[in-house]
């Protein structure tokens, strides 16, 4: 039970919402969403460039003036990535590591600037969402250390909180599936010196998405703490509206109230009592009971004259 409670603790729903903020912070700063190589012909040797170039005539330090290579041997294939933002890749010109950067928008044709416009107004929607989240699990933490008693207040900003984590985790999902299609468009029907040989996701790529999980799981465990602990309250709350241990309908409760122990229930009314049972009804055959005499005073009172 203490790892339960401490699963549905605000403390680390903060504790989440905070970390999947700062790792889309990283993410979506970052240009190594994709990376791969890419497939050009070896260029021209210059002052610069001496190793793995073409031979040029005239060059007094060229081995040779003419090139024999044929074949992959004719090309090489320098590195790239890319990201939401900017495109690095390898300069092919000069023999020491270099990398020449440019923006990713100007790479997307024109059909896609707009899904990619939206894709980024999505992308801050959801950093927003998160600092949002974030701001109010912390006011709730500090309702809860330094006003107890203001535990109503508390509760509403776990539901706002919730609310925005798992409406900001909705957001960045989308976000990040729109900007992979807008890639593939890129590198399908893009310039023609932006034409990967072969790429793969990037390390910032699995950083987003773990960004995603540990949004969602924030919301779903904020949400877990605001129904637990508000819309179903446990069986102290239960007592106060069903006082009777085995409720049957209608409530059969003790006669004495567990609201005021001190005030005696009024007493019971008393049975009825039963009437005097009623003569049996008389017939018209029969005489009234003042003509039925004795046989002793028949003779007398009957005489003939």
């Amino acid at each position: 039970m203490s790892l339960l409670s401490y699963l549905r603790s605000p403390s680390l729903s903060f504790i989440q919402t905070l970390l999947s903020l700062l790792l889309s912070l990283v993410s979506l700063s970052s240009s190594h969403w994709f990376a791969g190589r890419q497939k050009v012909p070896k260029p021209l040797c210059s002052p610069t460039r001496r190793l793995r170039c073409t031979p040029v005539p005239g060059m007094a330090d060229s081995s040779s003036q003419f090139s024999w290579e044929t074949g992959d041997d004719r090309f090489i294939f320098p590195t790239f990535h890319a990201g939401l933002w900017t495109t690095c890749e390898e300069n092919i010109y000069t023999d020491a590591w270099e990398e020449k950067c440019r923006s990713f928008m100007a790479l997307t044709p024109a059909s896609e600037k707009g899904i990619l416009w939206l894709c980024v107004g999505m992308e801050l929607l959801y950093i927003v969402l998160l600092s949002v989240s974030s701001v109010l699990l912390l006011l709730q933490l500090s309702l809860s250390l330094w006003c107890p008693q203001q535990q109503r207040w508390g509760h509403l900003l776990n539901a706002f909180a919730a609310v925005c984590t798992v409406l900001g985790g909705l957001v960045g999902m989308v976000a990040h599936m729109m900007y992979m299609q807008v890639f593939q468009v890129t590198i399908s029907h893009g310039p023609e010196d932006f034409k990967p040989h072969s790429y793969g996701y990037s390390w910032a790529f699995f950083v987003a998405w773990l960004a995603f999980t540990c949004c969602m799981s924030s919301g779903v465990s904020t949400l877990n703490i605001y129904t637990k602990t508000f819309l179903m309250p446990g069986r102290e709350h239960k007592s106060v509206f069903y006082p009777c241990k085995n409720f049957t309908f209608p409530p059969q409760c003790p006669l004495v109230s567990p609201l005021s122990p001190y005030v005696s229930p009024p007493l019971p009314p008393s049975p009825p009592t039963c009437p005097a049972p009623l003569s049996p009804a008389l017939s018209l055959l029969q005489p009234p009971a003042a003509f039925l005499l004795s046989p002793a005073s028949s003779d007398e009172d009957f005489s003939p004259l």
